[in-house]
C-alpha cells in the first residue's frame, strides 16, 4: 500500500464517498450519529478539524494531523463504526463506504483558503441551500452561535423530556461516547418540533470539536470567510469527486414521498423490503419527483448498471 503523505501542520482535504454511490444520510438521526462519532474519535486521536461538510452520499473534512499514521486509522474507525451502526439500523449487511478515501495536502494559505471555501460551499453547489452558512451539515454558523437553527433553550420552561435529553447528551459527551441510533430515537420521540430543533442544535454544539477559529484565521474572521464563500465556489483539482445529477435536493423529496405513500414511521424501514420490491418503487419515484434513475437507485441502495448503447 502506498503511504499517504500527511505533513504536520499542513491542511489536508479528505474525501470519502459511499460504496456504489449509496446514500449515507437520510435523516437527522443519520447526520447526528455520524457527527458524534466523528467528533468523539477526533478528540481521541488528536485530529484538528477545521471544516466538515456532510453530503447525502459522501463527506469532506479539512484537517491537520501531527502524525502521518493517524489519518488512515482515524478515517477507518469513524467509517467502520458508522457503517456498523447504520447497517444494523437499516436492517442490512455489506459494505457502506468506498474501499479507500481520498486525501490531498494543501500547501500555503491561498490554496488552504480555496479548499475551505470549496468544502464550505458543497451544500450550495448541490443546491441544498442558497448560501454556505444556511447548510446545517456544513456547521459554519456554529462558530458564532450554539443554536443557529432554533430558539434558545430556557431550562425552566423546557419540557421534562427535553431536560432529560440534554442531561443524556451531556453525560455521553463527558464520558467520551457518541450517540447511537436507538438512543437518538428515544431522545427525540417525545419532543415537539420546536424541541427537536433545539435538541439537534444542542447535540451539535456539545460535540462540536471543529476548530472554527482556526479556519477563520485564513480569512481574518468569520464575516470575511462567509463573504469569500458567497463570491467564490472554491475548487478541488487533486481529488476525483463523483457527482450524479445537478442537485441533491431530490433526496429530501424522495423521503417525503415515501414516508407519505408507504406510511412509514421511519424512512429506514424502507430497507425491510427486499431488493426487488425496492426496485419496483423506481418508476413511481421518478414520476413523482423527476429524479434521474441513478439517483433513485442510490437512494434505494441498489447498484446502478449502465445499459450498453
Amino acid at each position: 500500500m502506498k503511504k499517504r503523505k500527511t505533513p504536520r501542520g499542513i491542511l489536508i482535504h479528505c474525501y470519502q464517498r459511499s460504496h456504489n454511490g449509496f446514500i449515507l444520510f437520510y435523516s437527522v438521526s443519520d447526520y447526528l450519529a455520524f457527527f458524534t462519532i466523528l467528533c468523539t474519535f477526533a478528540e481521541q486521536y488528536g485530529i484538528k478539524i477545521l471544516a466538515v461538510s456532510l453530503m447525502p452520499d459522501h463527506f469532506h473534512i479539512s484537517l491537520e494531523v501531527d502524525d502521518s499514521r493517524k489519518l488512515p486509522v482515524f478515517i477507518s474507525v469513524v467509517t467502520q463504526k458508522y457503517a456498523k451502526e447504520n447497517n444494523r439500523y437499516c436492517h442490512r449487511i455489506g459494505q457502506l463506504f468506498y474501499k479507500s478515501f481520498g486525501s490531498a495536502a494543501k500547501y500555503g494559505p491561498k490554496i488552504a483558503r480555496t479548499n475551505l471555501i470549496y468544502v464550505g460551499n458543497n451544500g450550495v453547489e448541490r443546491q441544498l441551500c442558497q448560501n454556505a452558512e444556511e447548510y446545517r451539515w456544513g456547521f459554519l454558523p456554529y462558530s458564532i452561535s450554539d443554536h443557529p437553527f432554533s430558539e434558545p433553550i430556557v431550562i425552566r420552561s423546557a419540557s421534562p423530556h427535553l431536560r432529560n435529553a440534554l442531561k443524556v447528551v451531556e453525560t455521553r459527551h463527558r464520558d467520551g461516547k457518541s450517540l447511537n441510533y436507538k438512543m437518538l430515537q428515544r431522545l427525540f420521540r417525545p419532543l415537539d418540533n420546536k424541541e427537536k430543533l433545539q435538541l439537534t442544535d444542542r447535540i451539535i454544539a456539545v460535540y462540536d470539536i471543529i476548530d472554527h477559529k482556526g479556519a477563520e484565521r485564513f480569512f481574518d474572521g468569520y464575516e470575511n470567510m462567509i463573504a469569500a464563500m458567497h463570491s467564490n465556489t472554491g475548487s478541488e483539482h487533486d481529488l476525483n469527486e463523483v457527482t450524479v445529477g445537478r442537485s441533491d435536493a431530490c433526496y429530501a423529496q424522495i423521503t417525503k414521498l415515501l414516508m407519505k405513500k408507504m406510511h412509514l414511521s421511519d424512512i429506514h424501514d424502507l430497507f425491510l423490503m427486499q431488493d426487488d420490491a425496492r426496485f419496483g418503487l423506481l418508476p413511481i419515484i421518478q414520476r413523482e419527483t423527476g429524479a434521474v434513475p441513478e439517483q433513485i437507485l442510490k437512494y434505494l441502495r441498489l447498484p446502478y448498471i449502465k445499459r450498453k448503447s
